[in-house]
């Protein structure tokens, strides 16, 4: 910790990199039992226990899809902004130049104080829509088919009741779905200008030490940002990591001397950095 402290300290530049791990020490947990039983109860009776289980799951009629997603878009995306890691988190690098990439597609940094244009999110954003095939390489905001949604949603078997209000591609008419990576039709063009972004601030390595700190970032997509946390600091000689990460903390042996690890949540290790 005291180390983890001292370079955070030495560092003028700072790459946050964060997983799924971050969003669930706000709050949003994908296997939280107690949260989804309160926002999904029908859901609950047909023996789902948490939001984890219906990612992928194609078991579900057209009205059943759309009043889970209209319901944990809405809180996922659209609920409550504050939340108090990402607080903590924004004050460890206050006055720094700083730049952030994370698999979460709940635009929770830009909504608790992170500069948007300093932000890449590689996954997508739940405020986005697009087609299933795509049609076409345009996106839509998801606001106005999540709000129809809900408005004839069915409070006991929460279920779409009025079929016009299921979202359809404005272009074709076909499948629709959020703008994130479910698949090869993922509509990338939203995040172009981001991924230049994050290239040409990557690339100013010599106008000060690079910290990454990266905080709940498993090996579900470890491409996105455990991995790429990893390549960025091995080929930047003068780079080092901080891992926060209770379940898979272990560092490579290649950033030996230039990586810590954390093993614990990032509300424990924000809270610890900041007191240490």
């Amino acid at each position: 910790m005291t180390q983890a402290r001292r370079w955070l300290e030495e560092s003028g530049r700072v790459l946050i990199g964060a997983g799924a791990g971050m969003s669930a020490s706000a709050g949003i947990d994908y296997a939280d039992t107690a949260t989804f039983a309160q926002l999904f109860p029908a859901f609950v009776r047909m023996g789902f226990r948490a939001q984890y289980q219906l990612i992928g799951y194609g078991g579900l009629t057209p009205a059943q899809h759309w009043g889970y997603w209209s319901t944990h878009v809405k809180h996922v995306r659209f609920g409550q902004d504050a939340r108090a890691a990402y607080a903590d988190l924004r004050q460890l690098v206050s006055g720094r130049d700083t730049f952030v990439l994370t698999s979460n597609v709940d635009m929770l940094f830009p909504r608790n104080g992170f500069d948007e244009a300093r932000l890449f999110t590689p996954q997508g954003d739940y405020a986005r829509m697009q087609c299933r095939k795509p049609c076409a390489r345009e996106t839509w905001p998801t606001r106005p088919f999540i709000e129809r949604c809900l408005e004839s949603l069915d409070p006991v078997t929460q279920q779409v009741t009025d079929p016009e209000a299921l979202p359809r591609c404005p272009q074709c008419g076909g499948a629709v779905f959020m703008n994130v990576r479910v698949d090869a039709g993922f509509v990338e063009e939203p995040y172009i200008e981001q991924a230049q972004r994050f290239r040409q601030w990557v690339g100013q390595g010599s106008e000060g030490r690079l910290l990454v700190i990266e905080i709940g970032a498993g090996f579900n997509t470890p491409s996105v940002v455990r991995w790429r946390m990893e390549h960025l600091v091995h080929h930047h000689l003068d780079a080092r990591l901080i891992r926060i990460n209770p379940l898979n903390p272990e560092l490579p042996e290649e950033l030996t001397g230039r990586a810590v690890s954390l093993e614990m949540g990032a509300v424990e290790a924000l809270a610890a950095l900041r007191e240490a």
